[in-house]
Parts: structure tokens; sequence; C-alpha cells
């Protein structure tokens, strides 16, 4: 196991925003969960339950199967049994309460979030349904009209591509 301050070297980077290649992104997130960063398990962990192709590819775990995970805590989850495993693979690793977090996350994609970066906006909805920015591929925003906005008196024009608006106000990580 690497030194801790090889982990936070590596989360730092994450969070400067040193690639803005997804996957490459994740990569990273998994290497800094390997030399044991304690954020870094919960954010795949949540990347790989809300859908993203990347986590679910990079965070998968063939170890996960021997997981058992019981029938009360995979109840009503719209996510393959595979996915969920290592999502609770990952939970479990970084000693989360996993059914708080299941939970939690389950209520998020049912009811939706304030996910537009958008200080001004109120709009909730579901993460798919906001559109990220096209340059720093962070900032999610509900319309044109908020993106504008933030741009230009929100102060997204300073920060994109810094990192600093990892997926936005809503994203729970």
């Amino acid at each position: 196991m690497a030194s801790h301050d090889e982990a936070s070297n590596i989360c730092e980077a994450l969070g400067r925003g040193v690639t803005r290649s997804k996957r490459r992104a994740m990569q990273w997130t998994r290497k800094a969960a390997e030399i044991g960063h304690a954020d870094a398990y919960l954010r795949i962990a949540h990347r790989m339950y809300a859908d993203n192709p990347y986590a679910r590819e990079v965070g998968h775990v063939v170890e996960a199967a021997g997981v058992a995970t019981s029938v009360g805590v995979t109840e009503g989850h719209d996510v393959p049994p595979d996915v969920l495993t290592s999502v609770v693979h990952w939970l479990r690793k970084g000693g989360h309460n996993t059914p708080d977090k299941l939970d939690a996350w389950r209520r998020l994609a049912l009811e939706g979030a304030k996910y537009c970066c958008n200080d001004g906006c109120e709009i909730v909805g579901q993460l798919k349904d906001f559109k990220v920015c096209p340059q720093c591929k962070c900032a999610r925003y509900c319309g044109d009209a908020c993106q504008k906005q933030d741009w230009n008196a929100g102060g997204h024009r300073e920060t994109c591509g810094t990192g600093r608006h990892a997926g936005g106000p809503g994203y729970v990580v």
C-alpha cells in the first residue's frame, strides 16, 4: 500500500482538473482508491450507481463477486446486480454505511435533485436531464439561459477547466 501523501497527491491532482477525459479521471480515481484514499471509494461507488459508463468499466471488481448483498439492500434499485455488487464492495471497502448510502442515492435517482450550477436556478430533476458545459465537461445546467448567466455573472468563466464544479451542487460525492 502506498503512502497517504501519494494518495493525497493523486486526489489533489484530480481536484485541479488534470484531465478532461472522463475515462482517465476514473482511472486516476481507481488508483487513488487502490492506494487507500477514502474519498475515492465513495466517488467510484456513487458514479457507478449513477450510471457513469467509465466508472462502471473502471470500478468493476472481480473479487466483488464474493460480496454478499442481502435482498433488502438490493431491493428497489434500478442497477444491474453485478454493478450493485461492485458498488457495495467499494462502499464497504471505504467503511461507509452501505444501506444508508444506497437509500440516499436511490431517493436522488427517483426524486431528482438540483444539479444546475447556476446559483439562482431552482429547477430539480434527473441528472440525465442536465447538460454539461461543452468546454470543461464538469458544470451542469438545465438550459442555455442558466449556462449564459453563470458564465457571465456566476463566475464559471474563471473556474471553467479547473475542476471546481465537479458535477454541480447537487452531485453527491
